[in-house]
């Protein structure tokens, strides 16, 4: 990424990503097509709400993964083999400690986590039994997102999305043998998508340990370099404590829609399906940037860096907000999709015409995170989404529903909550010099703490 014309280096990356994400999101689609037309809207309910709870812990770790990220692109774009060698098997094996403890944890806290969120009696039981078979396979959860993430950081974008493409209809094939065929219940879409994440990491790892590159495995390497993981550390946790709080702040956000009830919580389920659509050229145009900018500050390209961020920038609003003019134009009936229930429908299209209209927001801020990222700067972002996406959203919800107790006070925490960190971020990098002055690359650790 470091050579040719920049717009179509970037677009050529960013659009595998593109695509694998949707196929991504094809699990979570499928899965509530099988819950919402078979199962019903209870069921959907209670897959809906461990959603943002998923976030939290997945967020975390994979905010975490995001500093081995950077730190592999930037010595690949520098041709440091053997950072990248340590970086990447440092990566595999914290990745495998890390699936295992979500597996463990996830598993013995899920009744004690949805109580706390406030899920509704008809929807618990249900919700319990998804959610600890889908934290089963948190091994294979987290290893797919670690593998996935080095091809990404050396700049290969095909890869994920061939093993996603797999992985997605897997998952459509054994929903419907699992719940239609067999009748397990919500319990066949957890292990139908555990099933499809195991064998999308298992391709992932064993292609890296046959890659003919420098990131590639060796099995035998494959441990915890303790300086290595430092240097992680220092430029994913801001990342990590970033998406788990503001996750968390979602959690916050979901157990006051759960006060509307059940009908409130498919609906709104069923268009967070939607948006998650919509969030796709958002974080494919994120992650490239972030490795744009980390390549080419490794090479000491600055002003490709500068060039390079201004186009994914662009790009990525334009995206998103075609999309979101869409969802607001069709929300009935692609809510309907997921739910013919009238109350279901109308209570996902009310949100879609809060939210849809203001995705560039979104698209700015996520955007323009990444472009820091890359640049080594990752507390910057992890202060303003805090700040801004968590507690000013929670402060905003908690007092706004006790004067209007109107379920539409909660959607509009999310454009006004986008607008200020955008107007933040926009400000950041108008006045600073974000990626650092001409003939000096920040060293990681110090980029850390900018």
């Amino acid at each position: 990424m470091t050579e040719g014309k920049i717009s179509r280096s970037i677009l050529l990356f960013a659009l595998p990503i593109f695509l694998g994400n949707l196929f991504q999101q094809l699990y979570n689609v499928v899965d509530s097509l099988v819950v919402g037309n078979v199962l019903g809207k209870e069921a959907l309910a209670a897959v809906s709400s461990t959603g943002s709870l998923l976030f939290l812990i997945v967020g975390f770790l994979h905010g975490v993964f995001v500093g081995s990220s950077v730190i592999i692109s930037r010595s690949f774009g520098a041709k440091d083999a053997e950072k990248v060698s340590i970086a990447v098997h440092t990566t595999i094996a914290s990745a495998l400690i890390a699936g295992i403890l979500i597996t463990a944890l996830g598993i013995g806290m899920t009744p004690l986590l949805l109580k706390w969120m406030g899920t509704p009696d008809d929807v618990f039981t249900e919700a319990v039994t998804y959610l600890r078979l889908y934290l089963a396979g948190g091994i294979f959860m987290v290893m797919y997102n670690a593998c996935m993430g080095i091809f990404q950081a050396v700049g290969d974008s095909k890869r994920p999305l061939y093993y996603l493409i797999i992985a997605a209809v897997l998952n459509v094939v054994l929903d419907l043998l699992f719940v239609a065929v067999f009748g397990w219940g919500i319990g066949g879409v957890a292990v139908a998508t555990v099933i499809s994440q195991m064998v999308s990491a298992t391709l992932g790892l064993i292609k890296l340990t046959k890659v003919d590159g420098i990131h590639k495995v060796d099995i035998k390497k494959i441990r915890i370099d303790f300086g290595m993981l430092k240097e992680q550390l220092k430029l994913g946790l801001p990342t990590g404590v970033q998406n788990s709080v503001v996750a968390f702040a979602n959690v916050i956000v979901q157990s006051n829609i759960n006060v509307f009830g059940s009908v409130a919580m498919a609906g709104n389920g069923a268009y967070a399906k939607l948006e998650r659509f919509a969030f796709l050229p958002i974080t494919s145009f994120s992650i490239a940037l972030t490795t744009f900018v980390g390549q080419n500050l490794g090479a000491k390209k600055y002003d490709r860096a500068k060039k390079g961020a201004r186009f994914g920038l662009v790009a990525g609003v334009l995206m998103a907000q075609i999309i979101g003019i869409l969802i607001w134009s069709f929300a009935p009936t692609l809510v309907g999709i997921f739910n013919s229930d009238p109350q279901v429908i109308f209570h996902g299209t009310q949100r879609a015409k809060v939210i849809c209209l203001f995705y560039f927001l979104l698209a700015l801020s996520h955007c323009l995170s990444g472009v820091l990222r890359g640049a080594g700067k990752t507390t910057v972002p992890m202060f303003v989404m805090l700040i801004s996406w968590c507690f000013i959203r929670i402060a905003y919800i908690m007092l706004m529903v006790k004067i209007i107790p109107d379920i539409r006070v909660i959607y509009w925490a999310y454009p006004l909550t986008w607008f200020i960190s955008t107007a933040v971020f926009f400000v950041y990098y108008r006045k600073t010099d974000f990626l650092g002055e001409p003939g000096h690359v920040p060293e990681l650790g110090e980029a850390a703490h900018s």
